[in-house]
């Protein structure tokens, strides 16, 4: 009875370990995970692009998706606790546009922490900026949309404008702030100003397309992820100080564009089926002294 006993033991353990590395075998590598975004996202791929590997193996196995907005070291170290080795992120994970910080030594040791922490971890990290832009719909633009509930009020000729339900502009800044959890949103304009018409430009356009939509007649507020405050900032508030009927509202770059990284979750739950793939966030960076004061 033992040996039959030692027998069965033995074949479920075996089954049990064939299960397992069946699985295993099914799990794509990070670089068949990226051919799959490539086939769905629906629009030509880029030879010049962002859209590439920063860190780690592509022929890799994946456990798990992580999807976030900027792969900072807290957000790679969520990941890893939670086995998901391939990171996919909007923004630079090296400081620079290109992942390759100008003017910083190899052996700066913040960079040099995060690299080895990627390494260490075996990490795959993956940019999805250009491409996920380029989607129609934006895709940032879609899923900040949601997140601010605005869909009905956006225009059909141009979907970064809105007519909104007439409010002052601080109620504005204090939805706006309240439906994307950032506390550190900043306005120039006058306060009780009534506006309904709007501007929505996430992340950070640049001052030439800033402008321009605050020239546009039918804009009273621009929204913006980040922006210079030499530049755009002070033709806002030049305007304001000439009696013009404009204001500008400075979201913050990760709050701005983080509803649509968390709309690529749902984008690629559609087509990925064989890992898991998750959203983390991206924790707010800033914090004002009335915030904790408030807190505490």
């Amino acid at each position: 009875m033992k040996l039959r006993g030692h027998a069965l033991a033995a074949v479920l353990i075996g089954a049990v370990l064939y299960s397992y590395a069946t699985a295993q075998e099914k799990r794509p590598t990070a670089r068949e995970v990226i051919a799959a975004i490539q086939e769905h996202v629906g629009v030509p791929w880029k030879t010049e692009t962002v859209d590439t590997f920063k860190a780690g193996n592509p022929d890799t196995r994946v456990t798990g998706i992580a999807v976030t907005m900027m792969a900072t070291l807290d957000v790679l170290q969520r990941a890893a606790a939670n086995r998901q080795n391939l990171v996919i992120t909007h923004e630079p994970t090296f400081y620079n546009h290109l992942d390759r910080p100008q003017g910083m030594e190899e052996s700066d040791p913040v960079w040099k922490e995060k690299r080895d922490f990627i390494e260490r971890n075996g990490l795959i990290v993956w940019r999805f900026h250009d491409h996920w832009h380029l989607r129609k719909p934006d895709g940032i633009l879609a899923g900040m949309v949601k997140a601010l509930d605005w869909v009905k009020y956006q225009s059909a000729e141009n979907p970064n404008l809105f007519t909104v339900p007439e409010t002052t502009l601080e109620k504005l800044a204090a939805d706006v702030a309240k439906r994307l959890n950032t506390p550190v949103l900043r306005a120039v304009g006058n306060p009780e100003m009534k506006v309904t018409k709007l501007a929505l430009s996430p992340g950070s356009a640049g001052f030439e397309r800033e402008t321009h939509a605050l020239e546009m007649d039918n804009v009273e507020v621009l929204l913006v992820g980040e922006t210079r405050e030499w530049e755009t900032v002070e033709y806002a508030a030049d305007a304001v100080s000439e009696g013009k009927r404009k204001a500008l509202i400075v979201i913050g770059h990760v709050p701005s564009e983080q509803a649509g990284m968390e709309e690529c979750v749902r984008w690629m739950k559609t087509f990925v089926k064989d890992v898991p793939v998750e959203f983390v966030p991206t924790k707010q960076p800033f914090w004002t002294p009335a915030e904790r004061s408030a807190r505490h």
